[in-house]
């Protein structure tokens, strides 16, 4: 069995990170500009944002509850439908920000329970080219939410915001590093 470094509590707390950071964003952005569309084609706001609250359940679907070990045939077609009509809902900013924070709690939930076995399971691939472990596609939740994390980033600077993110970069940058005397030599006077 392949040795993994990093564990299921690993992966929930970095997948809580990402969630955080998506919570932030989505508190920035004013419920008026939840129906901003930011091109012909787009989701909305808070279609964006539910799709990202609820797209974990995919994940839960395949390794946890089904627990599939081929995706040969998995009927993806079903699965993202479900998604679609949950991003078709009208919820205002606070019921948003609550199927985030609800739906990311399971899933990090989920993730910190799992074991380094579990995730060393090897899943055969939608196209039956290959296998991939359970980790590995796991990881697709989290790449699936930064990327359209990124997308809202892009939105908040067409809505005049700037990300917390930069504003937090801007913050360190501008202030003078600490020096602790722990890093002084010990000839040298404070």
């Amino acid at each position: 069995m392949p040795q993994t470094i990093y564990g299921g509590k690993d992966f929930a707390r970095q997948f809580g990170v990402v969630r955080n950071n998506t919570v932030q964003i989505a508190e920035d952005i004013p419920e008026s500009k939840y129906s901003f569309v930011p091109a012909p084609g787009s989701r909305t706001v808070a279609a964006l944002l539910t799709h990202i609250a609820v797209s974990p359940r995919m994940w839960f679907e395949v390794h946890g509850k089904q627990r599939v070990e081929t995706l040969v045939g998995f009927d993806f077609v079903k699965l993202s439908s479900d998604v679609r009509a949950e991003e078709l809902r009208s919820r205002s900013k606070a019921e948003i920000l609550d199927l985030l924070r609800s739906e990311g709690e399971i899933f990090t939930g989920w993730l910190d329970t799992q074991t380094p076995e579990f995730l060393a399971e090897m899943v055969t691939v939608a196209d039956n080219t290959g296998t991939k472990s359970r980790f590995e596609q796991l990881l697709g939740a989290k790449e699936h939410e930064m990327h359209h994390r990124g997308q809202l980033m892009l939105i908040e600077r067409q809505l005049g915001i700037v990300p917390h993110l930069t504003r937090q970069a801007e913050e360190r940058a501008q202030s003078p590093p600490e020096i602790s005397s722990a890093k002084l030599p010990s000839n040298s006077k404070q």
